[in-house]
């Protein structure tokens, strides 16, 4: 019974090795793969339940493999604009073709060309749409997730809604004195325009606003749109402003011949009794003028997708060739109680299991989550020098229990002999 469990012994021994020579072989295979988590090899003895001290009956050994899931990597830098890693706990979300859902720290996304996905080794990422300022729209749930759309907004236009203007009216101008000044304004197709700003003294600390009609901002003798509307301004004695009049100050532009709809806006004139806005001081001047020291509009000129970025946070950031930029996603974050639970699968991807539970979605940085930074990506865990120790100690284990099995065939010529 000894030698017969000597050799069971050896054979397991054999093949626990053997897996754990595997194991270092992925590893070592990995050691450049984005976001690959180490495996390692756990042992453990087998002991036949009839050892005694009056005799052993040897059992082996079994070998799992151990997962090293939530192992940080260290991040290093990107010439991608679109990678990223995760310092700390947590996974991006990813989804395949049927919408199967799986987990991975391989932050190296890339636009899918043919329509403007965002993927990882062919996944889907999974990101929060928002609004341009960032703010996630519809709630952080799983319900809302949806695969991050490069291409949802492949150009950008805006018609002017509100104008700030900051001007010193002179306070010594003659009654009946008029001054011009032009403000920008755009169409809700992009098209920019000028309007043309009469200020008028009607007495003593009044003026009137009057606007003429829009006209191509590129040439001034086509008319675009009809303005309505002119604006009573009232100074304090102070120089301040007192009032407007209608409150709030607005003109109305309708018939753009661009075909573009009718556009209301706001002239913000600065707050009453505070100088913010427009003010009337005197000009100390032979001949007095507007001074306009600002004059800013919230329209935007049409403009065409021409890159994206992932930001730190997870912000996914929409540029346009008229300069302005937009957040249009956030990258979700998803954690578990038991990350190391996780059922491993090729590509780089994780599935949840009863063992890790179920995810938990997260912002970046919030709830225990990790934080997203951009340009980054998270290496692979592997550490070539540790495994080839690890290989070079499960190589010498696999010889001896070779050797041991040799001797076990010796012993058994022996016996044969004797019996002979």
């Amino acid at each position: 019974m000894s030698l017969s469990g000597a050799l069971n012994s050896a054979v397991s021994a054999l093949n626990s090795q053997s897996q754990a020579i595997s194991m270092v072989s992925d590893n070592i295979a990995n050691a450049s793969t984005t976001g690959y988590k180490t495996v390692t090899a756990s042992f453990e003895s087998l002991l036949s339940s009839s050892s005694s001290s009056a005799g052993y009956s040897s059992g082996g050994v079994a070998v799992s493999a151990r997962y090293n899931i939530t192992e940080q990597g260290l991040l290093t830098s990107s010439s991608s604009d679109t990678a990223m890693a995760i310092d700390g706990n947590g996974f991006f979300v990813v989804q395949d073709e049927s919408g199967t859902t799986y987990y991975t720290r391989n932050g190296d996304a890339v636009i899918d060309d043919a329509d403007g996905y965002l993927t990882i080794n062919g996944y889907y990422l999974m990101g929060w749409a928002t609004d341009q300022d960032g703010n996630v729209t519809g709630g952080e749930t799983a319900a809302t997730l949806s695969k991050i759309d490069t291409a949802s907004l492949q150009s950008v236009a805006a018609a002017t809604t509100i104008e700030s203007i900051d001007a010193n009216l002179p306070a010594d101008a003659a009654v009946g004195d008029e001054f011009t000044t032009t403000m920008d304004v755009y169409d809700s197709l992009g098209t920019a325009s000028s309007v043309t700003v009469t200020w008028t003294k009607t007495g003593e600390n009044t003026w009137t606003a009057g606007f003429s009609d829009a006209t191509l901002a590129t040439d001034s003798t086509v008319t675009t749109g009809t303005v309505t509307g002119s604006i009573d301004i009232t100074f304090n004695a102070d120089g301040t402003l007192a009032s407007t009049s209608p409150d709030p100050a607005t003109i109305s532009i309708t018939g753009w011949t661009t075909g573009a709809e009718d556009s209301t806006i706001t002239l913000d004139l600065g707050t009453a009794g505070n100088a913010d806005g427009l003010t009337q001081y005197s000009s100390d001047s032979d001949t007095p003028s507007v001074d306009l020291k600002k004059i800013d509009q919230d329209g935007l000129a049409y403009g065409s997708l021409t890159g994206i970025t992932i930001e730190d946070g997870g912000n996914v950031t929409a540029a346009y060739s008229n300069g302005e930029t937009y957040v249009i996603y956030k990258v979700a974050v998803a954690t578990f109680a038991n990350a190391d639970g996780l059922t491993t699968e090729s590509g780089g991807v994780y599935s949840a299991s009863t063992s890790s539970g179920t995810a938990t979605l997260h912002e970046s940085g919030l709830g225990g989550a990790g934080s997203i930074y951009g340009g980054k990506l998270e290496s692979s865990t592997a550490d070539t020098t540790q495994e080839f120790s690890t290989m070079i100690t499960a190589q010498q284990a696999y010889s001896a229990a070779a050797q041991v099995v040799s001797t076990v065939s010796d012993m058994y010529d022996t016996l044969m002999s004797a019996v002979r």
